[in-house]
């Protein structure tokens, strides 16, 4: 058994004002980013990646742009993305803290 406690994973840095801290197994990924930069007055450019992810919204609140769809979301909703389907956020609180699953594993990620 792996125990990661919050205040020891690694932080990267991914850009101004967004954090991400990771755990993963083989198969399975899962990170926990903090934005730190909102709100923002638009969405992030869309994107899309091979893998399927699911995202938590553990604080704050978005707008989850999903294909062609936004929708609202604030602590306690989640989202589930389909590999190669088209998406963003836009960040509606001064702080937001995600938590998005992966499978496979995001190897862009890994150090």
């Amino acid at each position: 058994m792996s125990t990661l406690k919050y205040d020891q994973i690694d932080v990267t840095t991914v850009r101004q004002g967004v954090e991400r801290r990771m755990g993963y197994t083989n198969n399975l990924m899962m990170t926990v980013m903090d934005f730190h930069n909102g709100p923002a007055a638009q969405p992030d450019p869309l994107h899309s990646h091979p893998h399927e992810q699911i995202t938590y919204v553990a604080e704050g609140e978005i707008n989850f742009i999903l294909g062609e769809e936004s929708t609202h979301l604030k602590p306690g909703d989640m989202v589930l993305v389909p590999s190669e389907m088209p998406h963003s956020i836009q960040l509606l609180t001064q702080h937001v803290r995600l938590v998005d699953c992966f499978t496979p594993l995001r190897q862009d990620f890994l150090p």
